[in-house]
């Protein structure tokens, strides 16, 4: 179950540095056209979504400065991982989600011993509150 959670955590990153404006293929010249055009490459986490989910935890968990510079450390490189990952495994979903996991993994046990015990417990409880007020930050300032 708490793998299911921290995977869910990375999703939900993820999924909030995609944004979620969609547009109706119609609405796009360009798809009006019948010229054939190479499959995008799969978009990136926003290096501003680390920045936003340690802004976050600093107020939810109270970190001191050291903190807040560790866990910044630790969310800037898994987002590098998982923008790597994406670029290597893109088409391939089932290799994807295995690093996916594994980044997953490693970053969980890096925040585990960036954070106090006490703070690790509120992170774990407070993770879906947390990605909800980045969403609300996400949403806000654009």
């Amino acid at each position: 179950m708490s793998c299911s959670r921290s995977l869910l955590t990375l999703v939900l990153l993820c999924s909030l540095a995609f944004g979620c404006a969609r547009r109706r293929r119609a609405d796009i010249p360009e798809a009006r056209t019948s010229v054939p055009v190479a499959p995008a490459p799969a978009p990136a986490v926003a290096p501003t979504a680390a920045r936003d989910l340690t802004d976050v935890m600093t107020d939810e968990l109270h970190l001191t400065a050291l903190q807040q510079t560790k866990v910044r450390g630790i969310l800037t490189g898994t987002v590098q991982q998982v923008n790597a990952a994406q670029q290597q495994y893109g088409s391939n979903k089932t290799a994807l989600m295995t690093e996916l996991r594994r980044i997953n993994a490693s970053s969980e046990s890096q925040l585990k011993a960036a954070l106090t015990p006490t703070q690790y417990k509120q992170y774990q409880t407070k993770k879906r509150q947390m990605q909800a007020q980045m969403q609300a930050r996400k949403s806000g300032g654009q």
